[in-house]
């Protein structure tokens, strides 16, 4: 009889070839298991499509849907969001689910799955499939999930907010599942927001509810005050949900405080263009220019022009529209306030009343005149997609437009500091500003200094009309909007005194905006007027009084 082999002998050679078998089949496996689990070809939704048509069997209809939804085939959600809107239909002829688009005054059938057209559709070829509002809730609800696994994170954050603003019990299992996953730390936020949110809504426990009062507060805005209000009518969370909308209100308090000083910083920025070079030439030559107006406007319709062109012959070139506008603007209204200065003001100098009734009929003129050639209706002028927009800063909300407009502000005055400070020009429209009878004896062409004064002030006012053209309508009537204001800027700030000119614009500004919910626009302004009458009677020169002989005198 011959002897067994030894056990670990057999083993020793048995093992590895079972064990590789073993690992074999299991490779082999996985993928098979992974694609059932998630199959992401559209074609693996069509056996359920015949789901979605159950009549007026509603109960039906939504097991259809949540089986489509539970694949998380990338094809469900725009599936699922075309029946919302009513554009899945049944064709009669062989029972097959369409998508149905119209082109023009024909209907065409689309297959919803492939895109594939599949040729024009009679009147009652198709019939509508039955859905109510609770399926339409539940489909929203369904999308929201299946987006959350969508590989962008764009899309993750939008559905992971939709999910925010419509908080349920049935979300939070979806929510749960997608922040195992989400690796994407923005994403990842909003989608503890929506879950804490959702927890509200749920029937968790008391403590899960407390932490996610938390994560609510945390949020800081009047969603999450909204979301404690409806917590506090729980008698469980009533105490913990009050101290925490106690503080949340407060953070509101100081948020809305901050947007309403940057509102009145904007306002002051607009006010600072359309009044800094009234500054100039009410300074320098004492000119009470009623026609200042209508260089903003000037401005403005220069800048509708260039777009104009832009459109027609140069396309490429809209995103640069505005720094093409500015340098055509400032000449524009530059070399206009000149002419009005060589031909009527020049002769009305030491006479206030007639230099006031004459720039009033400039004005007028100015005004018939844009009305003959662009017509009385508001122009459209675009803004560029770098202008468009807002972003949150905390809890502000700041456009891109606004801001673009206090920095093009600070730019503008800054220039002007400098060539009033460093430049020979400069020099000269100071002495003229503090002694004209000196400046002439010392040489300096007073009458051309007045001229290119009077111009360099309207063409700063056509610069600000470029700015404006972005956030207001473009019409003749554009700058009476400003012309009161802008004379309230310099008096108040002190005339011919650019510091005085900024610190007054951004003040009046400010002041504005805090009055108008209190008094409204309107009183706001006359509020607003009355202050500074009573500001002048005490100091007549403003914040910033002029310096020199002609001050003294």
């Amino acid at each position: 009889m011959l002897p067994r082999p030894p056990v670990a002998t057999f083993r020793s050679r048995s093992l590895p070839a079972a064990l590789a078998r073993f690992v074999l089949v299991l490779l082999l496996l996985v993928p098979v298991a992974a694609s059932a689990q998630s199959d992401p070809d559209p074609e693996a939704l069509r056996p359920l499509l015949s789901g979605l048509d159950n009549g007026r069997d509603f109960a039906k209809t939504e097991a259809g849907i949540r089986a489509i939804a539970d694949t998380g085939n990338p094809a469900a959600a725009p599936l699922l969001e075309a029946l919302r809107s009513g554009d899945l239909e049944v064709r009669k002829a062989d029972d097959r689910v369409v998508r149905v688009v119209k082109e023009g005054g024909t209907e065409i059938a689309v297959d919803p799955l492939s895109g594939e057209r599949l040729g024009e559709l009679g009147r009652r070829d198709t019939s509508r499939i039955s859905i109510n509002n609770n399926i339409r809730n539940l489909i929203d609800e369904l999308v929201a999930g299946l987006t959350l696994r969508s590989p962008d994170p764009t899309v993750r954050r939008n559905a992971a907010l939709e999910m925010l603003a419509g908080a349920s019990q049935d979300n939070v299992e979806p929510l749960q599942a997608a922040l195992a996953e989400e690796d994407d730390s923005s994403v990842r936020a909003v989608m503890q927001q929506a879950l804490a949110a959702s927890l509200l809504q749920s029937d968790a426990s008391v403590e899960d509810k407390k932490a996610a009062l938390e994560t609510v507060a945390a949020m800081g805005d009047r969603q999450a005050l909204q979301l404690l209000n409806r917590a506090a009518g729980d008698p469980n969370l009533a105490d913990e949900a009050n101290r925490l909308k106690r503080g949340v209100e407060r953070q509101l308090q100081m948020w809305e405080l901050a947007q309403n000083v940057w509102f009145g910083l904007s306002l002051g920025s607009v006010l600072l263009l359309a009044a800094i070079g009234l500054a100039i030439t009410f300074g320098v030559m004492g000119v009470i220019n009623m026609a200042h107006g209508e260089m903003v406007m000037l401005g403005a319709y220069t800048t509708f022009v260039v777009q104009e062109v832009i459109r027609t012959h140069f396309p490429g070139l809209f995103e640069a529209s505005l720094a093409i506008a500015l340098p055509l603007a400032f000449c524009v209204a530059g070399l206009v306030g000149i002419v009005i200065e060589r031909v009527v003001i020049r002769w009305l100098y030491g006479r206030p009343l007639e230099t006031l009734l004459a720039t009033w009929g400039i004005s007028l003129i100015l005004q018939q005149t844009v009305r003959v050639i662009f017509g009385a209706t508001n122009r459209e002028v675009g803004n560029p997609d770098w202008m468009s927009g807002a972003f949150q800063l905390g809890g502000l909300s700041i456009t891109y437009a606004r801001l673009s407009i206090v920095i093009f502000s600070l730019i503008v005055f800054g220039l002007l500091v400098l060539l009033l400070q460093r430049t020979a020009f400069g020099l000269q429209i100071r002495a003229v500003t503090q002694n004209r009878k000196m400046a002439s004896a010392m040489g300096i062409r007073t009458p051309w200094t007045d001229a290119l004064t009077f111009g360099l002030g309207s063409g700063v006012a056509g610069i600000a009309g470029v700015a404006l053209s972005q956030i207001d309508n473009v019409s003749p009537n554009l700058g009476q909007s400003y012309i009161i204001d802008s004379f309230l800027v310099v008096v108040f700030g002190g005339v011919g005194n650019l510091w005085g000119t900024f610190v007054g614009a951004l003040s009046l500004g400010v002041l504005n905006k805090f009055l108008e919910p209190f008094a409204g626009a309107v009183l706001g302004k006359i509020l607003v007027l009355v202050l500074i009458i009573l500001f002048i009677q005490k100091r007549p020169r403003g914040l910033f009084p002029q310096k020199g002989r002609a001050a003294e005198g």
